[in-house]
């Protein structure tokens, strides 16, 4: 995004204090929506899973946000969480992989609504998996998505091979998205997989 935002991009208000000298000199993203509109999201204090971080909970306010940036395809709002991605992912050392879409989804959908996420936090990410089921997971019930084959399948394992990987999505339900790509990933040879997942259903 190339012009700066003045008003949230969730509510439309103005935003108070816009770019200051902080954002300036030590290269901060500035803030995207209203200080009202962050206190809706819950944030996750507690981590369930050693290998996983989540940031936020799936609720109500949750909800709205990804209706809106997923299915009514508001590609802007991949800046909503700018700040939080890049306060967990800039200067990590480890080598950053989204969650690919089928192509067939990525298709109707027309943008990687994960890739825009990394995109607009300005951080660096390779891609080396590639899904190998247009199924989507939402629409499985939790024994159909424990049950589920083999989703994913490395690309470049030449790419991968030995490194630490961050893998990153935008929702953990039951896990099964996340342990198949880590999966394939340290049977190719990573060294380890950890992810880094901005909500926990």
């Amino acid at each position: 995004m190339n012009k700066p935002i003045m008003n949230c991009l969730l509510c439309e208000r103005e935003l108070q204090g816009g770019m200051g000298w902080k954002e300036l000199l030590t290269a901060v993203l500035p803030k995207t929506i209203c200080q009202r509109c962050e206190q809706r999201f819950e944030k996750v204090t507690q981590q369930l899973d050693a290998d996983v971080v989540t940031l936020f909970h799936y609720n109500d306010a949750m909800k709205d946000f990804l209706h809106r940036y997923k299915f009514m395809h508001d590609v802007v709002l991949a800046h909503v969480f700018n700040r939080e991605i890049a306060a967990h992912l800039n200067r990590n050392p480890r080598l950053i992989i989204p969650i690919p879409m089928h192509p067939e989804s990525l298709k109707q959908r027309t943008f990687s609504h994960v890739d825009e996420c990394l995109k607009a936090a300005n951080i660096p990410f390779e891609q080396h998996l590639a899904k190998l089921s247009s199924e989507q997971q939402s629409k499985k019930t939790r024994q159909e998505r424990l049950s589920t084959a083999q989703l994913f399948e490395v690309t470049n394992p030449a790419a991968i091979k030995h490194k630490n990987i961050v893998l990153f999505d935008d929702i953990y339900t039951t896990g099964t998205t996340f342990r198949h790509a880590k999966k394939a990933l340290l049977e190719a040879g990573a060294n380890t997989v950890d992810g880094f997942i901005l909500i926990h259903s």
